[in-house]
Formats: structure tokens, C-alpha cells, sequence
């Protein structure tokens, strides 16, 4: 019996800042963000940028309409605290959705789920950044994030509407069943020098135009440094 997918929890959260300025640790350094999230149990409007009352830090690289709900599987949890023992719970990679059987390689590029009353689609997975490590004092998580590819993804919204926790999604079309979020990452981290691949996934419709930009960026040799991204500002590499 193949169980549902299924929304176990909700979460929302406001930007604030965390660190002092004058820190000499640059992990205790001020850094500015919203993924301190806290779950609720009400319904809330979801709208094409994002649940209501909830708010993003940096709004170039997170948010937006490609990025409306960031989703996490729990079952990484339980690798994250017992392999990497870092104390860490649901909501603790500042995801506002915490999904049962579902995870980066029974998700695909473009999926669409009934969730609540909206429709949402999958964009991209999650590019890891250097916020979580940041948060849990680990330099090296956003590669670690990276290197496992448990990243998790991004939905934007086709249809706005209400939704809560506690409820099943309903795939409603799988239109890039060749495009798991897993193979999506092992395209864009690990076989960088697939220009097949790169090229073929780069071509896919559903993909955030942001990832299909890098891929084609990859085809005419202008890879960038994934340095500052995963580090963070003000920590050497």
C-alpha cells in the first residue's frame, strides 16, 4: 500500500536579526533572516509569493514566485541529529512545510498537488545556502546539505488559496517524470561535466527559469563560485 503524501506540518515566521556586530567569531557574526519559523495550526492564505504572515531575509535568493513554500521531508531529521548529531527539529531548516513520504526522489520537476484549497507545483530544489550552517555553527552544513542531497524544494503557486496542516497532497499530474528532484541535484552538483544532461534539464518547461539560467550558463562555460554561497559572508572558505 502506497501511502499518500501528506503535510504534517505548517510553518511561518518573521525576519529578524541574530549576532552582534562586533563579534569576533564570524559565526557570531550579524546575520540577518527568516527562518526561525514556528508552526501554526490555523489556516493560512497562500497567496503566488508565499504564505500569509510569513517573511523571507534575503529576498534576491529566497521567496518570490518560484519559491512560494520551501518544503522539508522529516525523515532527514532523524540523519541530521543522530549522524551529524546536530540538535535539530522540524521547521529547523526554515522550511514552512514538513511532508511524510515525500522526499527528493518520489518528487519530480513540475508535479502538482492539490494542497488545501490552492494548487501548487514543484519549481527546483533547494539551493542550500551558508543560513543553516550559520545557525547551527556547522561551516561545512551547506555542502554537507549539498554532498546528500537532502536540499528539499521549492513550489510556486498555480492557484491561490487556504491551506493547513494535517492533510494529504493529491498529485493531481506528473508532467517530468524523467526529473526527480534528486536527479535534478546530481545534475547541477555532481555531474557538471554532463553537458547531455545539463543540456536536457536545462530544457525542461517546469524548471525554475533561475536553475534553467545557471544550467545554460554551465553549456557556455560561465560556471560561478559556489563559494559565497555556501559560506556566507565574512567566513573564509
Amino acid at each position: 500500500m502506497t501511502l499518500e503524501p501528506y503535510v504534517h506540518q505548517l510553518f511561518l515566521g518573521k525576519v529578524k536579526e541574530v549576532g552582534k556586530k562586533d563579534a569576533i567569531d564570524p559565526m557570531d557574526r550579524l546575520w540577518t533572516t527568516g527562518m526561525f519559523k514556528e508552526p501554526t495550526s490555523e489556516k493560512v492564505w497562500l497567496s503566488e509569493t508565499g504564505l500569509q504572515g510569513d517573511e523571507v531575509g534575503d529576498k534576491k535568493n529566497h521567496g518570490g514566485q518560484e519559491k512560494a513554500l520551501f518544503a522539508y521531508p522529516i525523515g532527514h531529521y532523524r540523519y541530521w541529529r543522530e549522524i551529524e548529531q546536530i540538535d535539530m527539529h522540524y521547521g529547523g531548516f526554515g522550511e514552512n512545510m514538513a511532508v511524510l513520504e515525500m522526499d527528493e526522489f518520489t518528487v519530480f520537476i513540475g508535479d502538482i498537488y492539490q494542497f488545501g484549497d490552492a494548487i501548487i507545483q514543484v519549481s527546483q530544489p533547494r539551493n542550500p545556502c551558508w543560513r543553516p550552517a550559520r545557525r547551527y555553527r556547522r561551516k561545512e552544513l551547506a555542502l554537507q546539505i549539498q554532498n546528500t542531497g537532502k536540499t528539499g524544494w521549492y513550489f510556486r503557486v498555480l492557484k491561490p488559496g487556504y491551506v493547513w496542516s494535517k492533510v494529504d497532497l493529491e498529485l493531481k499530474e506528473r508532467p517530468y517524470p524523467q526529473w526527480s528532484i534528486a536527479a535534478a541535484n546530481e545534475v547541477m552538483h555532481h555531474e557538471k561535466h554532463d553537458l547531455v544532461r545539463t543540456d536536457e534539464l536545462s530544457r525542461c518547461e517546469g524548471l525554475a527559469p533561475g536553475w534553467r539560467e545557471k544550467l545554460q550558463k554551465r553549456l557556455r562555460s560561465r560556471e560561478s563560485s559556489i563559494e559565497k554561497r555556501v559560506y556566507g559572508p565574512n567566513i573564509d572558505a
